[in-house]
């Protein structure tokens, strides 16, 4: 098992209901996240919960050289590896933060606004109020034609998420432990 998985597997020990999940999400759910990203046109992507950095690195193949990605993480020793691994690539910020500040975090890095937030924090773990406060702030820090991407192992998620937004799109990945729902966003 490599390091990065290890590093996982230990916090997951350490604070489940902060997880959701033992392993890293898969290639196949990050492979149908990032089909959603028009990299063309992206200059802001935010990630909550990035963990060891696995979407994260898909993320960074593909955005263009002029672009920023901003992850947030609560997790210190998650926050202290992501630090080591993208240490030399200047697109990357990592901040020890709370996904509900995620305004104050891209106004503080000298952005205006996100393109696109991709997130795999588990909500249906966390207080309702956070969730809420969570995916308020999202809408509030992404721009007009700005997406929310979200994945999870339940559906718990979506009676929130369509109720906030205007639209939101369902996929499946079964090729994932577990299997993932994931949902696409829009304003």
């Amino acid at each position: 098992m490599k390091d990065d998985t290890l590093l996982f597997a230990r916090n997951f020990l350490r604070h489940p209901v902060s997880l959701g999940s033992i392993i890293p999400s898969s290639r196949f759910v990050t492979e149908r996240l990032l089909k959603q990203v028009d990299f063309r046109r992206a200059r802001v992507i935010v990630e909550y919960g990035p963990g060891i950095g696995n979407i994260s690195s898909a993320i960074l193949k593909r955005m263009h050289r002029d672009a920023g990605l901003v992850l947030i993480e609560v997790n210190p020793d998650f926050v202290e590896h992501l630090r080591r691994v993208f240490a030399a690539d200047a697109r990357v910020r990592v901040v020890q933060e709370s996904a509900d500040r995620v305004e104050e975090v891209v106004r503080s890095l000298g952005f205006e606004a996100a393109d696109y937030v991709i997130s795999g924090i588990p909500y249906s773990t966390m207080p309702e109020r956070l969730r809420r406060s969570i995916l308020a702030a999202s809408i509030r820090v992404l721009r007009k034609d700005g997406r929310l991407l979200v994945y999870q192992f339940t559906r718990a998620i979506f009676p929130y998420l369509t109720s906030l937004f205007s639209s939101v799109d369902e996929e499946f990945e079964p090729r994932n432990v577990l299997p993932a729902r994931l949902f696409f966003c829009d304003p």
